[in-house]
């Protein structure tokens, strides 16, 4: 079983670039309108049409669940070697749960986080966790180098 996503975007080249990147693959198909991602880990199909007029959700993000920190590292590296702006949190208490994760944005501004789990809590969010939250709307506002 796989998730299959279709996102509309307003550059595409640019999107799949960084879609290479996060995904760590390259696409299947590639088309001046079209391209498609297949990835079995995770198990996701992504469709990217082009689309001039693409507005994502402001309050939406997307995210990759990975078994360890070392594998959080590993996207931490690609995202930066790639000179994609990045947050990095370690070791934070984010929806009920302690994690260490990294942040980055599509060029449509879509907030991508790459994730593990270290712990269960009875806390919500740490007192200064705000990326994945509505405090940020704009990556570039939540996300540094």
């Amino acid at each position: 079983m796989k998730m299959h996503l279709n996102l509309g975007t307003r550059e595409l080249a640019g999107s799949i670039a960084f879609y290479r990147t996060l995904l760590d693959a390259e696409p299947v198909k590639s088309f001046d309108d079209y391209a498609l991602f297949i990835t079995d880990d995770p198990g996701l199909e992504l469709a990217l049409d082009r689309e001039p007029r693409a507005e994502p959700g402001r309050s939406a993000h997307f995210g990759i669940v990975v078994d360890s920190t070392e594998a959080v590292d590993a996207a931490i590296s690609r995202l930066q070697s790639a000179g994609l702006k990045v947050d990095i949190e370690r070791d934070e208490t984010c929806c009920y749960a302690k994690q260490t994760k990294v942040w980055a944005a599509d060029p449509d501004g879509r907030r991508w986080e790459v994730y593990t789990v270290l712990e269960d809590t009875l806390t919500r969010n740490d007192g200064d966790v705000t990326c994945c939250s509505d405090a940020y709307p704009n990556v570039d506002e939540c996300c540094a180098v």
